[in-house]
């Protein structure tokens, strides 16, 4: 049976500095892809997969983000409040967990896109509890833009994931989106600190998989990601 996700968080409270110029009066959530913002892009993307209780965590320009999420009357948005310190990745996830409800939840970081339906959906339709403790949305390196790394994940026939380390490739791309046991959270710091750190436990007992989407990942994390993006939503 497929599994029910009830709540998403999407990961915006970022300072953007890659961003360069586009991110000097506003948060990188609010940057305008192909004449949609980016944060309901993302928003958009979690409400077809069925999913409509969202949490985004707010930084940068905070009110702007507020008064922008404020204008969704489809699904429901509550705000994490991060205005007094980042906390990075999985502190922001930490913080957030009681806004957050269901096992498991989604992560989504603002600033992906791709091509492609049901992505979502296809990634909660992988999902097995028994072997997963978090499942991570990859996409082939050769199938991205706006990456400038030589790949973040070996995955074997299983699906178990394991780092690039040294090596000096590796072909899948992480696409920022996981689903997660919320429950990884309670064992870990109470300042701020990276999903990594997570994940790295998991990689130790091989719970943490991917699924690979087969379409075209998008990075938006930059002025030239933003072009490539851009250009891509163009030709598609």
């Amino acid at each position: 049976m497929t599994a029910k996700v009830e709540s998403a968080m999407v990961l915006a409270a970022g300072l953007g500095t890659r961003m360069r110029h586009l991110t000097a009066e506003r948060p990188k959530p609010l940057v305008d892809v192909a004449g949609r913002a980016l944060i309901d892009r993302v928003i958009d993307a979690i409400k077809d997969a069925g999913i409509s209780s969202i949490v985004v965590n707010v930084h940068f320009r905070a009110e702007m983000l507020r008064a922008h999420l404020a204008k969704r009357d489809d699904v429901s948005v509550q705000i994490s409040d991060e205005t007094k310190q980042l906390l990075d990745t999985g502190g922001g996830v930490k913080h957030a967990r009681p806004l957050l409800s269901g096992d498991p939840i989604m992560t989504y970081n603002s600033d992906f896109i791709w091509q492609g339906a049901d992505v979502l959906s296809r990634l909660v339709e992988a999902w097995d509890p028994a072997r997963m403790d978090a499942l991570m949305l990859l996409s082939y390196m050769d199938r991205t833009t706006g990456f400038e790394h030589p790949g973040d994940f070996f995955r074997d026939d299983a699906g178990h994931l394991t780092r690039r380390g040294e090596a000096d490739t590796a072909p899948f791309a992480w696409m920022g989106v996981q689903l997660i046991k919320p429950g990884l959270y309670a064992d870990t710091p109470d300042v701020p600190f990276s999903n990594n750190l997570i994940w790295d436990r998991l990689i130790s007992t091989e719970r943490l998989f991917g699924h690979v989407h087969d379409g075209i990942g998008m990075h938006v994390g930059s002025p030239e990601g933003l072009a490539e993006a851009e250009k891509m939503l163009a030709s598609s």
